[in-house]
C-alpha cells in the first residue's frame, strides 16, 4: 500500500499553499486519494506528482481547463486500459502539443528575463556613475 500524506506534507514537498491545493481540488485536478477516520485528506505520491504537473504548468500560463486535459491524456497513456494504436497516437499528439506550447512559453519568458536583467543591469550602472555623497 502507498504511504499516506497529509495535505500539510504535501504543502511542504509541493511548496504550494493548503488553499491552492484545496482550489485544484475543487477544480477537479487532483483529488486526495483517502481519508482519514479523522476526515483529513489523504495524498500519495501519484497525487504529488500531479500537482507538481500543475504547479509547473502555472507559471507558463496554462489554464485549468488546459491542466486538466494533459493530465487526462496521461492518466489515460499510463493507464491499465488497453488502447489500440490510434488512441494512443491521438493521446501522445495531445502531449506533444503541450510540450510544444511549454518551449515555446519557455523561449518567450528567456527573452522577458533578458530584458528584465538588462534593465537591472542599466539601473546598476547608473548608481555607479553618481556615488552616494560623502558624509560628514
Amino acid at each position: 500500500m502507498d504511504k499516506h500524506l497529509q495535505i500539510g506534507e504535501v504543502a511542504a514537498r509541493t511548496e504550494l499553499s493548503l488553499r491552492t491545493i484545496r482550489h485544484y481540488e475543487e477544480a477537479g485536478l487532483v483529488i486526495p486519494s483517502a481519508r482519514s477516520r479523522g476526515g483529513f485528506r489523504l495524498y500519495t505520491e501519484t497525487d504529488v506528482s500531479r500537482l507538481m504537473v500543475i504547479r509547473r504548468m502555472k507559471p507558463l500560463g496554462f489554464t485549468l481547463e488546459q491542466m486538466r486535459d494533459l493530465l487526462d491524456a496521461t492518466d489515460r497513456l499510463d493507464g491499465d486500459d488497453a488502447l489500440d494504436d490510434d488512441e494512443r497516437e491521438v493521446l501522445l499528439e495531445r502531449v506533444r502539443t503541450y510540450r510544444r506550447a511549454a518551449t515555446e512559453q519557455v523561449e518567450r519568458l528567456r527573452v522577458q528575463l533578458a530584458r528584465a536583467e538588462d534593465f537591472a543591469a542599466t539601473l546598476g550602472a547608473r548608481l555607479e556613475q553618481d556615488p552616494p555623497a560623502a558624509r560628514a
